[in-house]
């Protein structure tokens, strides 16, 4: 059984769903801690999804199911803080589409990091500066680095621990977004915006696998254009809080079952042998088997429906024979946080849904 330093999941990732009421400044409580990452996206209608840290500041947003490069107070609506309990919508926008259009509903993700600090690249090429948030217990942390155009650049992470997942975006271009996933390997990437299969080329991560210290730049523009800037957010799996893999697709509705050692509360899935959409799902949005709400993290549509997956004590099965989540014999990458462990410090089991 899992054992885990986190019995506590949601001190380190929760999501918040709430009702736009077009109010400006709103402060959104209930996350539990104060945010160092936000995902947010409107559900009831087509929308962009929205990103913003506390290392780049609140105020600035990049959008996950676009190549856009950072919004700085952006028209539409924007974050102004992040606080104790949750963020700040800012004031001055006349309709705030992005965070609380009135009588939208909303669903936010939240994850948190922590201890600060900033240093010099290493590796081939010139130093560049960096900074950084990170919580080595919870498994994440958020680095903005300048890139030097180098292959063989490499950017420490602070986790202590080899990375599963590597997400990059640059910030001054409209460039694709990069993920490292330890189910496709260093010699691929996938690109967070779009609906492609992994792509092969050592110009992403100079196919070398994350260390416990730093990850590892080729060439591409995307990750490491000298002088440019650039945020990743970087992941590695806690036993009982986070699981980052991969998995077989069956093509049956009866599917196949991916042991987490933990219950969900959020899932996000890419079949990486096709061209298929990334799919995300929560226990806020639907809290009951199966888990028939989701959106789509490459795609601006409102919330769709589709019975894709049951949560449970111990993981998620496949409930569907959907090619985007478990067509036969291609490989589907998987992200996964915890609602509760299966097996806590204490050695009390989770409870059944």
């Amino acid at each position: 059984m899992a054992y885990t330093t986190i019995n506590k999941s949601t001190d380190y990732f929760n999501t918040v769903l709430y009702t736009g009421d077009n109010s400006s400044p709103r402060t959104i409580t209930g996350v539990g801690f104060q945010p160092d990452m936000n995902w947010s996206k409107i559900r009831s209608e087509s929308n962009d999804h929205w990103v913003s840290d506390a290392v780049r500041g609140a105020n600035k947003i990049i959008r996950p199911n676009g190549t856009d490069d950072e919004l700085v107070n952006a028209s539409s609506g924007y974050l102004s803080s992040f606080n104790a309990d949750g963020y700040v919508i800012a004031a001055g926008s006349s309709s705030n589409n992005n965070f609380n259009k009135s009588s939208g509903t909303m669903v936010s993700w939240n994850w948190k990091a922590g201890t600060t600090g900033s240093g010099n690249t290493t590796g081939s090429g010139t130093y560049k500066t960096y900074s950084y948030s990170v919580s080595t217990v919870g498994g994440f942390s958020i680095i903005k680095y300048i890139g030097n155009g180098t292959t063989g650049h490499t950017i420490p992470h602070h986790l202590g621990a080899v990375p599963q997942v590597v997400l990059v975006k640059c910030l001054d271009q409209t460039y694709n977004w990069n993920m490292y996933h330890q189910g496709t390997g260093n010699t691929h990437s996938l690109y967070l915006n779009t609906n492609s299969a992994k792509v092969d080329s050592d110009s992403f991560w100079n196919d070398t696998t994350p260390s416990s210290t730093v990850f590892t730049l080729g060439s591409d523009n995307a990750t490491n254009q000298n002088d440019q800037n650039y945020i990743a957010y970087v992941f590695t799996e806690k036993t009982g809080y986070s699981k980052f893999g991969s998995y077989t697709g069956n093509g049956n509705a009866d599917g196949t079952f991916i042991y987490t050692g933990f219950k969900p509360a959020f899932v996000m899935v890419k079949n990486a042998s096709s061209a298929r959409n990334w799919i995300m799902s929560d226990n806020k949005i639907n809290p009951f088997n199966p888990h028939d709400d989701e959106l789509y993290a490459d795609l601006s549509n409102a919330e769709g429906n589709s019975e894709r997956f049951d949560f449970l004590s111990n993981g998620f099965k496949n409930r569907s024979s959907s090619s985007a989540n478990n067509k036969t014999g291609e490989t589907i990458i998987y992200m996964a946080f915890a609602e509760a462990p299966l097996v806590g410090s204490n050695n009390v089991p989770c409870t059944a849904r």
